[in-house]
């Protein structure tokens, strides 16, 4: 898919919250082997919401460092598009929080997307259409997350929050990056999921990475071969990170090397950010690359798809990522906390109100 009218980054901005819990300190809670995850799984800690951050909060905070480096007005910003599997809300977007405290309301679109970890690539895919038929001058996508996931399960060692978001618009000579074209390759593949209502998701083990890769490997492939390129084209790489092995792997198995994957390879410091995921990776790359540098992405959301991104940095990248703090200025800014704090904000840990 090219867009009719060519399409770039006009800026971006990521945020991740400054609460870490180690690894280890889940295991010692649920009596696990601490080596089946850092080594088994390349997951180190992962990034924990404070107890007054929530997926809007993420959102606004990633969408306000976007804003920055773009250097637009709020107003000219046509639709506010988030993708998210953990909105605090059912009904209530948060698109149209995060338009308002932007300064980007009342004539914008807004609303919330869904494709579990995808979701955040299917809002730049639905930005890059509008932008280039002409309905709006710029539009942002956000893909943010405060994981969910159930106590002790496999997931709970990488389920992390964070988020990042994009501001598309016409190539011109604000643009950070051209997005030159993307595809999209979906089945109904029940690998993971949450019923409503249900708190945390459910998923199919061994049958997820299955799945996982069966996605990745044909978004990929199906975008080099309608581009003509290969591997070897490109100086980045960034997969989805549910865990440090999977997007090694699949990496491998089109044609990568580790050192293309490195810069946005996230996961091990922060945990799988779910919508985040993607977004935050191709932050990261964008704070490395060079003007002329091509960017491979190819995202994952179960249920299950992935799209397939071929990004080129350009000359105004390197004037705009000192405008807003970096993914590694936040990786750094870190201070960790204990299980049951951690379970507490999480609200697994419930307690009774203080009469007064």
């Amino acid at each position: 898919m090219k867009p009719s009218q060519p399409v770039g980054i006009i800026g971006w901005g990521a945020y991740i919250p400054q609460y870490r819990i180690k690894v280890n300190t889940i295991a010692q809670v649920w009596g696990a082997q601490t080596e089946r995850y850092t080594e088994g799984l390349g997951i180190e800690e992962k990034a924990v919401a404070g107890p007054d951050e929530d997926t809007i909060t993420i959102a606004i905070e990633a969408a306000q460092n976007a804003l920055k480096r773009a250097q637009i007005e709020p107003k000219e910003i046509g639709a506010v598009l988030s993708g998210s599997e953990s909105p605090p809300y059912a009904v209530k977007p948060t698109g149209c929080t995060v338009a308002e405290v932007i300064g980007a309301t009342p004539n914008i679109l807004a609303a919330d997307l869904e494709f579990a970890c995808k979701a955040g690539t299917e809002g730049i895919q639905f930005c890059m259409g509008l932008v280039s038929s002409g309905m709006i001058k710029y539009g942002m996508a956000i893909g943010a997350d405060v994981a969910q996931s159930a106590p002790g399960d496999d997931l709970e060692y990488a389920a992390a929050a964070g988020g990042a978001a994009f501001i598309i618009g016409k190539l011109d000579s604000n643009a950070a990056a051209a997005i030159n074209a993307s595809t999209s390759y979906v089945t109904d593949t029940p690998d993971f999921w949450r019923r409503s209502e249900q708190p945390y998701p459910k998923h199919g083990g061994v049958f997820t990475g299955q799945s996982y890769f069966h996605h990745i490997i044909n978004a990929g492939q199906q975008l080099m071969q309608e581009l003509g390129m290969k591997p070897k084209d490109f100086q980045y790489a960034i997969f989805h990170q549910p865990n440090g092995k999977f997007p090694e792997k699949a990496a491998r198995e089109l044609g990568f090397t580790s050192e293309q994957t490195r810069v946005g390879m996230l996961v091990g410091r922060i945990g799988n950010t779910y919508s985040g995921c993607i977004p935050l990776g191709l932050s990261a790359v964008l704070e490395a690359a060079k003007p002329g540098d091509n960017i491979f992405v190819v995202s994952y959301g179960s249920g299950a798809g992935s799209d397939a991104f071929h990004i080129t940095a350009l000359d105004a990248i390197e004037n705009k990522r000192e405008l807003a703090p970096t993914v590694q200025d936040y990786i750094e800014r870190k201070e960790y906390v204990g299980y049951a704090c951690y379970a507490k904000w999480r609200k697994m840990i419930i307690g009774l109100e203080t009469k007064r």
